[in-house]
């Protein structure tokens, strides 16, 4: 299909669709720490990469989050690759329209811009924990880029965040990097959008930061906690002091 070749099953099991949990608030929900959102959109961003490198023409055509499934280690897939082309321009229910770059008017003529716009959607949804069409957001019925973009440039960027996020503080400098790339995805036009593998490499970065720190940390608990034991050591090859001394 597309000068892409596929198999028709995985040799993983899917357990979860992340369109079941980041906006859930139902009794048995799932929350999603940061690291495992950021994960997430560190391996749909891989995959969409890959499609795009493919070639040109080559695109998904309909990415969002029940197409973004999930290992029982909650590693992303991305599925239904090339659907949106071969079925007809059916009414789209508004879910889906949440997803859509503002130029598609028709399903089966998609494009890696298009790709792009939806995966940023898929970002904010990854961070506010709302729906792309939860945007009913104000009385102006603004969708979820629109709602953002609003709110960040009114208020302080923490209002945005989904309140699941917002106790890891240490991620706010990383949080808010993904917005402003989630925001940059969702450009109105297709142009000033960035490309898939240039969006792969600023999530990757991302990562790699947050993995020298960590390390960092780790190495400074380490040194303090053998500095600590230095101080309470004991010298036993010292000569002990006599009564009459």
């Amino acid at each position: 299909m597309f000068g892409v070749k596929f198999p028709l099953y995985t040799a993983f099991i899917c357990c979860h669709a992340i369109t079941c949990m980041p906006g859930n608030r139902g009794s048995g929900r799932t929350p999603l720490n940061w690291e495992t959102r950021s994960g997430i959109a560190l391996g749909a961003a891989r995959g969409i990469a890959y499609l795009h490198a493919r070639g040109s023409s080559v695109s998904h055509g309909n990415i969002k989050s029940s197409n973004i499934l999930l290992t029982k280690s909650y590693e992303a897939r991305v599925s239904d690759f090339g659907l949106a082309q071969l079925v007809g321009p059916l009414t789209t229910s508004v879910r889906v329209a949440g997803y859509r770059a503002p130029e598609v008017t028709d399903a089966r003529k998609v494009s890696q811009e298009a790709d792009v716009y939806s995966f940023g959607v898929l970002l904010l949804e990854l961070l506010t924990g709302k729906a792309p069409t939860q945007a009913l957001l104000n009385e102006e019925g603004f969708d979820l880029p629109r709602w953002v973009k609003s709110v960040a440039q009114e208020e302080w960027t923490a209002e945005v965040f989904d309140l699941e996020l917002l106790r890891y503080q240490n991620a706010e400098d990383d949080m808010v990097q993904l917005l402003q790339l989630a925001i940059e995805c969702t450009d109105q036009y297709p142009d000033k959008r960035p490309s898939m593998a240039a969006v792969t490499n600023r999530v990757e970065e991302l990562f790699r930061s947050r993995l020298q720190q960590e390390e960092d940390e780790s190495s400074d608990i380490v040194h303090a906690a053998e500095e600590g034991r230095r101080d309470y050591s004991v010298d036993y090859s010292a000569p002990t002091p006599s009564v009459g001394d």
